[in-house]
């Protein structure tokens, strides 16, 4: 079996950058185990197979090299512009993507007739309080930094929209980029605190961060650019109250993947209720097909 597959580039216009991720665009008959094996064997930091298309609905699910995962922001993204830029939406100005937990809703911008961007509702944002003890301090020193960089004004927590990660603040981006984490000691601290990411990130201004993204757990000692890991972020500092607010809505842009040459832009929006509580997580970018392949299973 012959199984065609794109290898995109999300949150970015240029080829090489950004964060890659593989889509099947027909995963129709195929088995978890042959899914399985596809993303392994491709590579890539996310999978994404479309199961089947009606209208403005379309079902996926979402693998890594090491397994299946709820939701993939950085895929979700891609996909929804590669869908659209292959006429599989018919010039659709909104598609729902309904993955094995939710639906997620994405709105397709275009220009003269173009798809250029797209902003998608990422899964509920949800929280966790951090447990008693020393696991601030552990993941401190598992990603290789002293605690007096850490930044005090922002908040360090565990927050949830797509994937469960720990969000560590640090005084400066230059501080996010001096990390060396061992990742023995990360996918220990990821286990014991049940989660799947360990996200730095540092102020650029008061609506800017710079981040970083680790995930030992999967496989993926750095994620180049995080889709609904930087939506939690969002989310987050949302809930803290530490980023200008208007009207029911907080916005930020976060800057990752410069460490590792792969820069790329992430757009996030979060809603929140008059408490102050959020609950919506919409992530916007653009996306580029980098390459196109098939694979013999």
């Amino acid at each position: 079996m012959n199984i065609p597959y794109l290898l995109v580039d999300a949150f970015t216009g240029t080829p090489g950058t950004g964060n890659r991720a593989a889509l099947i665009l027909d995963a129709r008959g195929m088995r978890t185990e042959e899914m399985r094996e596809v993303a392994e064997r491709l590579g890539v930091l996310e999978s994404t197979f479309v199961i089947k298309t009606d209208g403005e609905i379309i079902w996926v699910r979402f693998f890594t090299p090491s397994g299946e995962i709820e939701f993939g922001g950085h895929a979700a993204l891609a996909l929804a512009l590669t869908l659209a830029r292959e006429g599989e939406v018919a010039g659709r100005s909104r598609i729902f993507l309904r993955t094995t937990s939710e639906t997620v809703a994405v709105n397709l911008h275009y220009q003269a007739g173009e798809p250029v961007e797209a902003i998608m509702r990422s899964p509920a944002p949800r929280f966790r309080d951090l447990p008693l003890g020393g696991a601030v301090r552990q993941a401190t020193k598992a990603l290789g930094a002293n605690e007096r960089w850490l930044h005090r004004g922002l908040p360090i927590g565990i927050a949830f929209s797509g994937l469960w990660s720990l969000f560590v603040p640090f005084i400066a981006p230059g501080l996010v980029d001096a990390l060396e984490p061992s990742m023995e000691i990360l996918a220990s601290v990821c286990n014991e605190l049940e989660i799947v990411t360990v996200h730095a990130y540092a102020p650029l201004g008061p609506r800017n961060f710079y981040a970083r993204d680790f995930a030992p757990l999967l496989t993926i000692p750095e994620d180049p650019v995080s889709g609904s890991v930087n939506g939690a972020l969002a989310a987050l500092l949302a809930r803290a109250r530490v980023v200008p607010q208007r009207e029911g809505s907080v916005q930020i842009t976060v800057l990752q993947g410069h460490y590792l040459g792969r820069p790329g832009t992430v757009d996030v929006r979060v809603d929140y209720k008059p408490s102050g509580a959020p609950y919506a997580v919409y992530i916007g970018g653009q996306a580029v097909v980098a390459q196109a392949g098939w694979l013999e299973l």
